[in-house]
């Protein structure tokens, strides 16, 4: 019998995710419902290889833009706290929104609030927002404070895009350089060096060519000799990786080799730190409980390695355990932010500690991307230089011995 991944509210309040058996989706919804549980979402346990392609997945609904989400989210926190409901805080907002896709997210979180919905299980159905995000507002519904909570997720929202387009931006001119070495190189190898090929024969009956040329020589014949074979066979091998990259063992794989990168594993741990910080923060401000807040907190982070090791201590925290130890379990997070946490905890300022912790996070990530772009680009031009440089001396070599020869050159 399939499996489905249920994302529940208890009746006493809590969030809980559990697997349950059922034939269908729907049937899963109903036998928890019965149950006494809010189903926020029920998605199938399947990650095999139709749901890693694009036109697999179930849900073909388009992803809002970040920007869009923050500015409807910056719209939405103001009519609320201007004291207008929210059925129709979210009709204004529906017909003023110039992305298509949220307009028809917001149609159907309309027609689920009439129908009597809560909004964040309005919102979690669509199937397309962050946990994070339902979370926030479902803790918003039951404490009475939607709007404080909500302005709480823009604030978390507005710095994750910030450190999303620093990110975007920090690597566009190393991505740039790595295209242009790619096209020169190609243009040497397949265009230029073939071409000085005749030239070479003729120089290498009067004198054996340098080890250099002949090396070029091989592998440019090679490569423009087999191109037609070799194009395809790229391309495949191309597909076949970015379609295992997309299941759950490729994603794992891809993102711990990723944290055992010198300087980019330390960014990325940062990153996280900061980002969970924040969430934990923004979800205990909302009244969420801090074994929940950590549940939900874990899974919204990106690194699926960093995701494993911190849902695994999720147990030791629900058994009661210190949260700072508990954390201390998963091995990844700094020891700084972990003795900062722990102060918060036995201060009764747990809360406000996450928010230093996420600001100290911010700004050592944006100085270690400085660093990693810092290296990445000399580290580019230098192999550049390195391979146009080889190719022109097996170029150039074989011409400038004949010359230095002489007219004696070609009778030995």
């Amino acid at each position: 019998m399939p499996e489905f991944i249920c994302r529940l509210g208890t009746p006493s309040g809590e969030i809980v995710t559990r697997i349950v058996e059922a034939t269908a989706a729907n049937d899963a919804r109903l036998q928890l419902e019965k149950d006494g549980f809010r189903v926020f979402n029920v998605t199938s346990s399947d990650g095999g290889f139709r749901s890693a392609l694009p036109f697999g997945r179930g849900n073909a609904r388009g992803k809002v833009k970040q920007a869009d989400f923050l500015l409807f989210n910056q719209q939405l926190s103001a009519l609320l706290r201007a004291g207008i409901p929210a059925l129709q805080s979210i009709t204004l907002l529906k017909t003023r929104s110039t992305s298509t896709t949220l307009r028809d997210v917001l149609a159907n979180v309309e027609e689920k609030i009439k129908s009597g919905v809560p909004l964040s299980e309005a919102f979690e159905a669509q199937g397309i927002f962050p946990k994070i995000y339902t979370a926030s507002i479902y803790s918003g519904e039951r404490s009475g404070a939607l709007d404080t909570v909500l302005l709480r997720y823009v604030d978390y929202l507005r710095r994750s895009v910030g450190l999303t387009r620093k990110l975007r931006g920090a690597l566009a001119y190393p991505a740039f350089l790595l295209t242009a070495a790619g096209l020169m190189v190609a243009f040497l190898t397949l265009y230029i060096v073939p071409r000085m090929s005749d030239l070479f024969k003729g120089l290498s009956a009067n004198r054996g060519l340098p080890t250099i040329t002949l090396v070029v020589l091989a592998i440019s014949n090679g490569v423009a000799n087999n191109f037609w074979w070799l194009l395809p066979l790229l391309l495949a091998l191309f597909f076949a990786a970015f379609i295992w990259l997309r299941t759950d063992r490729g994603k794992l794989f891809l993102h711990r080799t990723i944290l055992k990168i010198p300087i980019a594993g330390t960014l990325v741990k940062q990153m996280a730190t900061a980002q969970l910080a924040r969430s934990l923060s923004t979800l205990l401000s909302g009244g969420i409980t801090v074994p929940d807040s950590w549940d939900v907190a874990s899974q919204a982070l990106g690194n699926l390695e960093l995701r494993r090791r911190s849902q695994a201590v999720l147990p030791l925290i629900r058994e009661g355990r210190g949260f700072t130890d508990s954390v201390a379990e998963a091995g990844w997070v700094p020891e700084l932010a972990l003795d900062m946490v722990g102060i918060g905890e036995r201060s009764g300022s747990l809360r406000e500690m996450l928010d230093e912790v996420s600001a100290f996070y911010d700004a050592e990530a944006e100085v270690k991307l400085e660093q990693l772009t810092t290296l990445m680009e000399p580290l580019i031009l230098v192999i550049m230089a390195i391979v146009v440089v080889a190719i022109l001396l097996a170029i150039y070599l074989p011409i400038i011995d004949t010359i230095s020869a002489g007219p004696a050159g070609g009778r030995r």
